[in-house]
């Protein structure tokens, strides 16, 4: 595979800079930076990443090719060297953020699907679902569900364990699901 001439500078510039050319050095740096920023902010673009982050990106693979100047292979262009430290810092980057990707809603809010619309249940619905329940499977239900009370709560007042109330509650939403589903709406 044939080198660009910029590569081929990159690479004299990095095997003098090994030989202790510190000019060389610096003149390698220099050029390779607006490289890996280019790359940088392509990559954070496309992962949806702040442009903020950009500048960050470039100065750690900076320091990483400062600090691990001694693991390239000068047989090899440096190109490619560089490329794979400058994509394990952007994978750095963003294990720290913990993949959280921000991208603006007006960007993408054409490609939303809409959202769909649950019908409104009214209070007379709910009154006819629950008087379907057993009895204790609607004592539970209001006391969760509609008064607001806790699972530890309820099972404390109906004198029942928390596990209990927690089986019983599970079962009577089932029942209501399946009672709505059934045709309490189709009044």
């Amino acid at each position: 595979m044939k080198m660009s001439s910029q590569e081929e500078n990159w690479s004299m510039w990095m095997r003098a800079a090994m030989g202790g050319d510190a000019a060389a050095y610096q003149r390698f740096l220099t050029s390779i930076a607006p490289h890996i920023r280019a790359v940088a902010r392509s990559r954070c673009r496309g992962f949806g990443m702040p442009e903020s982050e950009v500048e960050d990106i470039v100065q750690e693979v900076l320091l990483t090719i400062h600090l691990k100047r001694g693991t390239w292979d000068d047989a090899r262009p440096v190109g490619p060297w560089v490329s794979a430290i400058t994509r394990n810092k952007l994978i750095d980057v963003l294990r720290r953020r913990g993949r959280h990707i921000s991208v603006p809603i007006d960007d993408i809010i054409e490609t939303l699907p809409a959202q769909e619309q649950t019908p409104e249940i009214s209070d007379r619905d709910i009154g006819k679902l629950l008087g379907q329940l057993k009895t204790q499977q609607r004592e539970i239900v209001q006391s969760i569900s509609i008064n607001g009370n806790s699972i530890r709560e309820t099972a404390g007042r109906l004198e029942m364990t928390e596990v209990a109330v927690r089986v019983t509650l599970h079962r009577a939403l089932k029942a209501l699901g399946a009672l709505y589903r059934g045709g309490v709406r189709e009044d």
